[in-house]
């Protein structure tokens, strides 16, 4: 099994204890084009889907784990999703909270080590991310991980009354090949 720490962040299961970054992180309305979400969650149904967390992935088809600094403070959090095991691919989902937390490496680090344990340890054979146009951090990481962009869905987010184009990156586990 890969080990879910580097030099910069640990990827670990979220706690009870996460609750309150949780809400302020899924409040956040400056993530909600990304998300999907459409209106705000309570603590209460948040609480609720920390207590079902711990479910298997294989059973929900998803995986969120909490990336913290290496001091253990929790600074974003990444998904795996869509997680199907026929066809042995991934998608993955990355945030990082605050952007004083942002460019200093610990996303690339989190995309890295859990891309690698997709790869080892749920044995896919691509791991896919969908990035908007104009998240340019977003698009030089994971090009500079080696995913490669193979596809552009045309106006495929509607966000504030206009209409936005998603990268397709993909990323197939060398040990496929």
């Amino acid at each position: 099994m890969v080990e879910l720490k580097g030099k910069k962040v640990i990827l670990r299961a979220l706690e009870p204890e996460d609750l309150d970054f949780l809400y302020l992180l899924e409040n956040d309305t400056r993530l909600w084009e990304i998300s999907g979400t459409q209106q705000p969650y309570s603590r209460h149904v948040l609480k609720e889907y920390l207590n079902n967390a711990h479910r298997d992935i294989y059973e929900v088809k998803q995986l969120r784990l909490a990336i913290c600094d290496i001091d253990g403070s929790l600074i974003g959090l990444i998904d795996l999703f869509e997680f199907n095991p026929k066809h042995e691919r991934v998608g993955l989902g990355l945030v990082i909270l605050k952007y004083e937390d942002r460019k200093k490496g610990m996303g690339m680090e989190a995309v890295d080590l859990v891309t690698k344990f997709a790869f080892t340890s749920l044995n896919v054979r691509q791991v896919y991310a969908n990035v908007m146009e104009d998240n340019h951090p977003s698009i030089k990481l994971f090009e500079k991980l080696g995913f490669t962009r193979t596809a552009v869905k045309k106006e495929w987010i509607r966000w504030q009354g206009s209409y936005k184009d998603q990268y397709l990156f993909q990323k197939f586990n060398p040990l496929c090949t």
